[in-house]
């Protein structure tokens, strides 16, 4: 009887001890890189990523011009404006396009989808992160891709 009662005195301070770290808050980071908006970037209520632990939630990313705040007319370049700024707000939280895990991409024109892949291919050294491509309505700014993604360090 009494080593039962050690065993459970001894299971609860393990359980108390279990709940009571995952309890704890984790630690988050917010990237906000304005100036791909503009001035109105810093009025904008998101942050281009949050980094909670060693995940990294990337916000959706438009391939905009910094000069004009608009697509470029040329489908592949405006590919890698987004894919540069993605690699960029990446690199602020210690990471690069290697540690996404998964992305998703919104296209208003899924006949872009090799011109697309064209240019995503040459981001990375050597595994793609799991990726869904899907047709959407209109974009903010008369983009024809926006991408999000989740990024974990390797």
């Amino acid at each position: 009887m009494k080593r039962n009662l050690i065993y459970l005195a001894v299971l609860l301070t393990i359980g108390i001890a279990v709940v009571a770290s995952a309890q704890k808050p984790v630690a988050r980071r917010y990237i906000k890189q304005a100036p791909r908006y503009g001035a109105l970037g810093a009025q904008l209520p998101f942050s281009d990523g949050v980094l909670v632990g060693d995940t990294f939630y990337v916000a959706g990313h438009l391939g905009l011009d910094p000069k004009t705040g608009k697509p470029p007319a040329d489908p592949q370049q405006e590919v890698r404006l987004l894919l540069d700024s993605i690699k960029a707000t990446l690199g602020q939280a210690g990471m690069t396009m290697d540690d996404l895990a998964t992305v998703t991409v919104y296209c208003t024109d899924l006949s872009l989808y090799d011109k697309f892949n064209a240019v995503y291919r040459t981001y990375f050294s050597k595994d793609f992160p799991a990726r869904a491509f899907i047709g959407s309505g209109p974009l903010l700014l008369g983009g024809h891709f926006e991408m999000q993604g989740v990024a974990v360090k390797r």
